[in-house]
């Protein structure tokens, strides 16, 4: 019995390993990697080519993520459940020395789902190329026909299956999120008309998920939930952490086993 476990956990593994490196042969790139500039600079070409910079966060000791948005992708993220897409992250990598930022034909399409407009999309990465250079794209990479449906693997959760953390009224939830731990956790609020984008930092021993899969997108960070329709909901670890981390393997997921639950712990914490 025991041999026949080890077999079948081998096979998950190497599914999962698998999976993962195909995806990486071709595909959408989640992100790009350009030349490293300080923070300040960063911020004024970006501002320079429209973008508004919501947040200026550090995932990390040697990083700082950069949360930003634009009127295309707040108008496209207006729309039910399509919040999540209102904001692009580009990360400040001390560790690496380089600029990364998230790709919007693979983000916007990931998380506009149905809604997903490409000349919105392809509008928002011009600009960020004209701010930051098209730069190199990653590794990290899952073919455009799949980006919509993506899951890590069977039984995980879609983009749609959303943790629901409280109910009432926008206003009331808003002004509880904000009221707890003295507003510290609040990282950004974005008014996207009939709901409200949050930031939201996790604690010190949370965020160190970062360091065991990887810093290079620690732009993963800050968390993000969405209060909208008398709902405060926020998208399942399981499937951002995987849409966010595209080359991870089955064994590197295990190690972070029990963040998802951490997470969710965390973002419930403020509505208790």
């Amino acid at each position: 019995m025991k041999k026949l476990l080890g077999m079948i956990v081998s096979v998950v593994l190497m599914i999962g390993t698998g999976a993962a490196a195909a995806e990486s042969k071709g595909g959408v790139n989640a992100y790009n990697y350009t030349e490293y500039a300080d923070s300040a600079t960063v911020k004024k070409n970006l501002e320079a080519q429209g973008f508004e910079v919501l947040a200026s966060y550090a995932p990390t000791k040697q990083s700082e993520t950069l949360v930003i948005t634009c009127p295309g992708l707040k108008k496209a993220a207006s729309k039910p459940d399509r919040g999540f897409a209102a904001v692009m992250r580009v990360l400040v990598d001390g560790e690496h020395k380089r600029i990364a930022y998230t790709n919007p034909l693979y983000f916007a399409k990931a998380f506009l789902q149905d809604d997903y407009d490409d000349a919105i999309a392809k509008k928002a990465a011009g600009k960020l190329a004209a701010a930051l250079g098209e730069g190199t794209p990653s590794a990290d990479k899952v073919d455009d026909d799949d980006l919509a449906d993506y899951r890590f693997m069977l039984g995980m959760p879609h983009y749609e299956d959303m943790e629901e953390l409280a109910e009432g009224d926008n206003a009331a939830l808003l002004k509880k999120l904000e009221a707890y731990n003295g507003g510290k956790n609040v990282v950004f609020t974005l008014d996207l008309g009939k709901s409200t984008l949050v930031g939201f930092d996790l604690s010190d021993e949370t965020k160190k998920f970062v360091e065991k899969i990887g810093t290079q997108n620690a732009e993963v960070l800050p968390y993000m939930m969405l209060i909208e329709d008398g709902k405060a909901k926020t998208l399942a670890a399981k499937y951002y952490l995987a849409i966010s981390y595209p080359l991870l393997s089955m064994g590197e997921f295990m190690t972070i086993a029990s963040v998802p639950g951490d997470i969710l712990d965390e973002l419930e914490l403020p509505f208790n």
